[in-house]
Protein backbone atom coordinates (compact mmCIF):
# COMPACT_ATOMS: atom_id res chain seq x y z
CA UNK A 1 0.00 0.00 0.00
CA UNK A 2 1.05 3.69 -0.68
CA UNK A 3 -0.10 7.10 -0.58
CA UNK A 4 -0.70 7.12 -4.29
CA UNK A 5 -3.44 4.26 -4.28
CA UNK A 6 -5.07 5.87 -1.63
CA UNK A 7 -5.63 9.33 -3.47
CA UNK A 8 -6.49 7.14 -6.54
CA UNK A 9 -9.29 5.73 -4.25
CA UNK A 10 -10.21 9.09 -2.91
CA UNK A 11 -10.00 10.12 -6.89
CA UNK A 12 -12.97 7.50 -8.03
CA UNK A 13 -14.93 8.12 -4.53
CA UNK A 14 -15.01 12.08 -5.68
CA UNK A 15 -15.80 11.60 -9.49
CA UNK A 16 -18.87 10.90 -11.27
CA UNK A 17 -17.64 8.11 -13.05
CA UNK A 18 -13.90 6.19 -13.00
CA UNK A 19 -13.01 7.79 -16.78
CA UNK A 20 -13.35 11.02 -15.02
CA UNK A 21 -11.60 10.12 -12.36
CA UNK A 22 -8.89 8.93 -14.26
CA UNK A 23 -8.32 12.45 -16.23
CA UNK A 24 -7.87 14.00 -13.00
CA UNK A 25 -4.96 12.22 -11.96
CA UNK A 26 -3.97 11.96 -15.19
CA UNK A 27 -3.80 7.85 -15.76
CA UNK A 28 -5.73 5.93 -17.58
CA UNK A 29 -8.74 3.97 -16.65
CA UNK A 30 -7.63 0.74 -17.12
CA UNK A 31 -4.33 2.37 -15.00
CA UNK A 32 -6.47 3.45 -11.70
CA UNK A 33 -8.44 0.12 -11.78
CA UNK A 34 -5.05 -1.58 -11.47
CA UNK A 35 -4.09 -0.04 -8.62
CA UNK A 36 -7.47 -0.34 -6.85
CA UNK A 37 -7.15 -3.81 -7.37
CA UNK A 38 -3.58 -4.10 -6.03
CA UNK A 39 -5.12 -2.09 -2.93
CA UNK A 40 -8.42 -4.10 -2.52
CA UNK A 41 -6.03 -7.31 -2.46
CA UNK A 42 -3.34 -6.18 -0.04
CA UNK A 43 -6.24 -5.59 2.40
CA UNK A 44 -8.03 -8.69 1.87
CA UNK A 45 -11.72 -6.75 1.05
CA UNK A 46 -13.51 -5.50 -2.05
CA UNK A 47 -13.83 -1.90 -2.58
CA UNK A 48 -16.36 -1.50 -5.50
CA UNK A 49 -18.98 -3.62 -6.63
CA UNK A 50 -20.54 -3.05 -9.89
CA UNK A 51 -24.27 -2.08 -10.42
CA UNK A 52 -24.76 -1.82 -13.89
CA UNK A 53 -22.62 0.07 -15.63
CA UNK A 54 -22.16 1.87 -12.33
CA UNK A 55 -19.16 1.26 -9.67
CA UNK A 56 -20.47 1.36 -6.16
CA UNK A 57 -18.31 1.44 -3.03
CA UNK A 58 -18.16 -0.98 -0.75
CA UNK A 59 -19.07 0.23 3.13
CA UNK A 60 -15.20 -1.21 3.08
CA UNK A 61 -14.17 1.63 0.65
CA UNK A 62 -16.10 4.26 2.48
CA UNK A 63 -14.37 3.22 6.00
CA UNK A 64 -10.90 3.13 4.38
CA UNK A 65 -11.47 6.88 2.67
CA UNK A 66 -11.99 8.01 6.19
CA UNK A 67 -8.36 7.07 6.55
CA UNK A 68 -6.99 7.82 3.10
CA UNK A 69 -8.01 11.04 4.17
CA UNK A 70 -5.88 11.45 6.84
CA UNK A 71 -2.62 10.28 5.30
CA UNK A 72 -2.82 12.03 2.52
CA UNK A 73 -3.75 15.18 4.89
CA UNK A 74 -1.15 14.89 7.08
CA UNK A 75 1.36 14.29 3.92
CA UNK A 76 0.38 17.44 2.57
CA UNK A 77 1.12 19.34 5.51
CA UNK A 78 4.86 17.84 5.71
CA UNK A 79 5.52 18.39 1.84
CA UNK A 80 3.95 21.76 2.71
CA UNK A 81 6.62 22.46 5.65
CA UNK A 82 9.76 21.78 4.20
CA UNK A 83 8.68 23.44 0.68
CA UNK A 84 8.01 26.53 3.49
CA UNK A 85 11.43 26.72 4.71
CA UNK A 86 11.80 30.03 6.50
CA UNK A 87 15.53 30.64 5.10
CA UNK A 88 14.19 30.01 1.45
CA UNK A 89 11.18 31.93 1.71
CA UNK A 90 11.52 34.97 -0.31
CA UNK A 91 7.82 35.91 -1.01
CA UNK A 92 7.18 39.58 -0.94
CA UNK A 93 4.92 40.91 2.41
CA UNK A 94 3.81 44.16 2.68
CA UNK A 95 3.26 45.66 6.47
CA UNK A 96 2.16 49.07 7.01
CA UNK A 97 2.87 50.56 10.58
CA UNK A 98 2.59 54.47 12.11
CA UNK A 99 6.09 56.47 11.88
CA UNK A 100 5.89 56.36 16.03
CA UNK A 101 5.97 53.12 16.29
CA UNK A 102 8.04 52.41 13.60
CA UNK A 103 10.47 54.29 15.46
CA UNK A 104 10.60 53.64 19.04
CA UNK A 105 8.75 49.85 18.56
CA UNK A 106 9.98 47.73 15.59
CA UNK A 107 13.70 48.00 15.16
CA UNK A 108 14.31 44.21 17.63
CA UNK A 109 11.19 42.97 16.08
CA UNK A 110 12.29 43.52 11.90
CA UNK A 111 15.40 42.23 13.07
CA UNK A 112 14.57 39.37 14.23
CA UNK A 113 12.60 39.07 11.34
CA UNK A 114 15.47 39.23 8.64
CA UNK A 115 17.07 36.80 10.85
CA UNK A 116 13.88 33.95 10.34
CA UNK A 117 13.22 34.83 6.70
CA UNK A 118 16.77 35.93 5.23
CA UNK A 119 15.57 36.19 1.91
CA UNK A 120 12.05 37.64 2.20
CA UNK A 121 11.15 40.49 0.51
CA UNK A 122 9.97 42.76 3.00
CA UNK A 123 8.30 46.36 1.95
CA UNK A 124 7.09 48.77 4.96
CA UNK A 125 5.00 51.76 4.26
CA UNK A 126 4.64 54.23 7.01
CA UNK A 127 0.44 55.43 6.58
CA UNK A 128 -2.15 57.18 8.90
CA UNK A 129 -4.58 54.25 10.27
CA UNK A 130 -7.12 54.66 7.82
CA UNK A 131 -5.03 54.19 4.83
CA UNK A 132 -3.29 51.54 6.64
CA UNK A 133 -6.95 49.64 6.72
CA UNK A 134 -8.13 50.69 3.18
CA UNK A 135 -4.68 49.23 2.28
CA UNK A 136 -5.40 45.70 4.09
CA UNK A 137 -8.97 45.71 2.91
CA UNK A 138 -8.12 46.06 -1.01
CA UNK A 139 -4.71 43.96 -0.25
CA UNK A 140 -1.79 46.61 -0.53
CA UNK A 141 -0.95 45.00 2.73
CA UNK A 142 -0.32 41.87 4.34
CA UNK A 143 -0.22 43.25 7.64
CA UNK A 144 -0.54 46.52 9.48
CA UNK A 145 0.04 47.51 12.96
CA UNK A 146 -2.59 50.43 13.96
CA UNK A 147 -3.41 52.05 17.05
CA UNK A 148 -6.72 51.03 18.14
CA UNK A 149 -9.64 51.85 18.52
CA UNK A 150 -10.72 50.80 14.88
CA UNK A 151 -13.96 49.16 13.82
CA UNK A 152 -14.38 47.68 10.65
CA UNK A 153 -16.11 44.50 9.20
CA UNK A 154 -13.92 41.82 7.74
CA UNK A 155 -10.91 42.65 9.72
CA UNK A 156 -9.18 40.57 12.24
CA UNK A 157 -7.63 42.84 14.91
CA UNK A 158 -5.21 40.98 17.54
CA UNK A 159 -4.60 43.82 20.57
CA UNK A 160 -0.75 43.56 20.92
CA UNK A 161 -0.21 46.15 23.55
CA UNK A 162 -1.17 48.58 26.19
CA UNK A 163 0.23 51.99 26.00
CA UNK A 164 -0.35 55.02 28.45
CA UNK A 165 0.02 58.54 27.58
CA UNK A 166 1.21 61.00 28.94
CA UNK A 167 1.34 65.03 29.06
CA UNK A 168 4.65 66.31 28.43
CA UNK A 169 6.10 69.94 28.84
CA UNK A 170 9.21 71.50 29.43
CA UNK A 171 10.88 70.52 32.20
CA UNK A 172 11.12 73.07 35.33
CA UNK A 173 13.80 74.16 38.17
CA UNK A 174 12.93 71.11 40.84
CA UNK A 175 11.10 68.98 38.37
CA UNK A 176 12.69 65.24 37.94
CA UNK A 177 12.49 64.13 34.58
CA UNK A 178 12.87 60.45 35.15
CA UNK A 179 9.47 60.32 37.42
CA UNK A 180 6.40 60.74 35.95
CA UNK A 181 4.34 63.13 38.16
CA UNK A 182 1.09 64.48 38.35
CA UNK A 183 -0.75 67.91 36.63
CA UNK A 184 -3.84 69.36 37.99
CA UNK A 185 -6.37 69.50 34.47
CA UNK A 186 -6.66 73.00 34.95
CA UNK A 187 -3.07 73.77 34.01
CA UNK A 188 -4.09 72.61 30.64
CA UNK A 189 -6.85 74.54 29.84
CA UNK A 190 -5.94 77.12 27.00
CA UNK A 191 -2.43 75.86 27.10
CA UNK A 192 -0.67 75.76 24.06
CA UNK A 193 -0.63 72.29 22.48
CA UNK A 194 1.41 70.23 19.72
CA UNK A 195 -0.91 67.29 18.77
CA UNK A 196 -0.68 65.11 16.08
CA UNK A 197 -3.13 65.47 12.86
CA UNK A 198 -7.02 65.24 13.24
CA UNK A 199 -7.05 62.41 10.72
CA UNK A 200 -4.97 60.21 13.58
CA UNK A 201 -6.20 57.57 15.75
CA UNK A 202 -3.62 59.25 18.55
CA UNK A 203 -5.38 62.48 17.80
CA UNK A 204 -8.76 60.78 18.58
CA UNK A 205 -7.65 59.75 21.94
CA UNK A 206 -6.06 63.22 22.90
CA UNK A 207 -9.55 64.52 21.90
CA UNK A 208 -11.63 62.05 24.15
CA UNK A 209 -9.05 62.69 26.83
CA UNK A 210 -9.49 66.64 26.71
CA UNK A 211 -13.63 66.15 26.47
CA UNK A 212 -13.36 63.72 29.62
CA UNK A 213 -11.44 66.39 31.52
CA UNK A 214 -13.17 69.58 30.17
CA UNK A 215 -10.06 71.23 29.22
CA UNK A 216 -10.15 73.01 25.59
CA UNK A 217 -6.32 73.20 24.68
CA UNK A 218 -4.70 76.18 22.05
CA UNK A 219 -3.65 74.09 19.18
CA UNK A 220 -0.69 75.81 18.28
CA UNK A 221 0.60 73.05 15.81
CA UNK A 222 -0.34 69.50 14.01
CA UNK A 223 2.73 67.48 13.06
CA UNK A 224 2.37 63.84 12.23
CA UNK A 225 6.58 63.73 13.60
CA UNK A 226 6.83 62.45 17.22
CA UNK A 227 10.47 64.48 16.98
CA UNK A 228 9.61 66.59 15.53
CA UNK A 229 6.80 67.48 18.49
CA UNK A 230 9.64 66.47 21.37
CA UNK A 231 12.00 68.74 19.81
CA UNK A 232 9.84 71.90 20.19
CA UNK A 233 8.85 71.43 23.10
CA UNK A 234 12.14 70.89 24.53
CA UNK A 235 12.26 74.44 23.11
CA UNK A 236 9.57 75.90 25.17
CA UNK A 237 6.73 75.79 22.15
CA UNK A 238 4.41 74.28 25.35
CA UNK A 239 2.48 70.81 25.77
CA UNK A 240 1.73 67.72 24.20
CA UNK A 241 0.33 64.42 24.93
CA UNK A 242 2.45 61.55 23.22
CA UNK A 243 3.19 57.65 23.46
CA UNK A 244 5.10 56.30 26.95
CA UNK A 245 7.41 54.53 24.28
CA UNK A 246 8.11 57.67 22.77
CA UNK A 247 9.67 58.81 25.92
CA UNK A 248 11.95 56.05 26.96
CA UNK A 249 14.95 57.78 26.74
CA UNK A 250 15.22 59.93 29.70
CA UNK A 251 15.68 64.03 28.27
CA UNK A 252 16.50 66.68 31.14
CA UNK A 253 14.74 69.22 28.99
CA UNK A 254 10.87 67.18 29.77
CA UNK A 255 8.75 66.90 32.44
CA UNK A 256 5.84 64.09 32.03
CA UNK A 257 2.61 63.85 33.96
CA UNK A 258 0.18 60.60 33.31
CA UNK A 259 -2.91 60.65 31.39
CA UNK A 260 -5.83 57.86 32.00
CA UNK A 261 -5.88 56.92 28.17
CA UNK A 262 -4.33 53.91 26.69
CA UNK A 263 -4.15 52.98 23.48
Amino acid sequence: MDVRQLELLLAVLSAPTMTQAAERVHLSPAAVSLQLQGLASELSTELFVRSGKRLVPTPAALRLAEHARAVVGRMKEIREEFVNDPSRDARPFHFATGATTLIYRLGAPLRLLRRQFPQIELHVTVAATEEMISGIRDGRFDLALISLPVIHKNLKIIPLFDEELLVVRLAEDGDRPTQVASIEPTELNDAPFLVYPKQSNMRTLIDRFCEELRIVPRVIMEAADTEAIKRLIESGFGYSILPEYALKEPNSAFSSSASPDTS
